[in-house]
């Protein structure tokens, strides 16, 4: 391995200005102090050298730090890379980075029960999941959602882009609504002695026009009534 003149004390600091918990600090500062150890010990051998994973793991777990074991997770990651400075600054042999661990299959899980009836039951549980996902990605893969935007009563006019037209009565209220048709009703008409004329137009008793052609006819059309 390429020796290398950056003291794993730097390593230690740029770590530690990372802000990690405080118990993962103190557990850095522990390491930092186990790999100076091992390298002031062997200095006068370099053959003796090792700050191999394996190796180090042991002495950590010796001392109390933590098991060895868990330098091979992903989550030691700042542990490997202070014990890789310390690799680099003696010019020993290499460290090989932990491997993100193997996701076990359902059948390994499920290999792993000692309960052959749990077993047995978590195995239909799985297999009914399966098929269920299988469904839905299905499913999935075959809808297509339309949503429609356009407003009630709205018309669609081939055009290019297609254009919704909107009735006129669409737009009413329902009070809005009920007011048109009162005004025009034969009931309010007769209550005020009203007319209405035959080009729609209103009248009252003497013959003065209220409300002039078209007036009566107009709302109908908005309306929507026929007659």
């Amino acid at each position: 391995m390429h020796k290398t003149d950056i003291h794993p004390d730097e390593v230690l600091e740029a770590l530690l200005a990372k802000g990690p918990r405080s118990n993962k600090a103190a557990t850095l500062k522990s390491l930092q102090e186990i790999c100076r150890n091992q390298y002031q010990h062997q200095t006068q051998s370099a053959s003796l050298l090792n700050f191999g994973l394996s190796s180090i793991g042991r002495i950590c777990e010796a001392r109390g730090l933590f098991k060895a074991r868990v330098l091979y997770n992903a989550a030691s990651k700042d542990y490997v890379t202070l014990i890789t400075a310390w690799a680099a600054f003696s010019g020993t042999m290499s460290v090989k980075a932990p491997k993100e661990p193997k996701k076990l299959s359902s059948h390994q899980y499920l290999m792993r029960i000692e309960d052959p009836a749990i077993r047995s039951l978590m195995q239909s549980t799985i297999a009914e999941r399966d098929d269920l996902l299988a469904k839905v990605n299905l499913l999935k893969s075959r809808m297509q959602i339309t949503i429609d935007q356009r407003p009630l009563g709205a018309t669609i006019v081939t055009h290019s882009p297609p254009v919704a037209i909107l009735e006129a009565k669409a737009q009413l209220t329902e009070s809005e609504r009920e007011s048109l048709e009162q005004a025009i009703s034969k009931e309010f008409l007769d209550q005020e002695e009203w007319r209405e004329g035959s080009h729609g137009e209103i009248t009252n008793r003497t013959g003065r026009t209220l409300y002039d052609v078209g007036y009566v006819t107009a709302i109908r059309k908005i309306l929507g009534m026929t007659s």
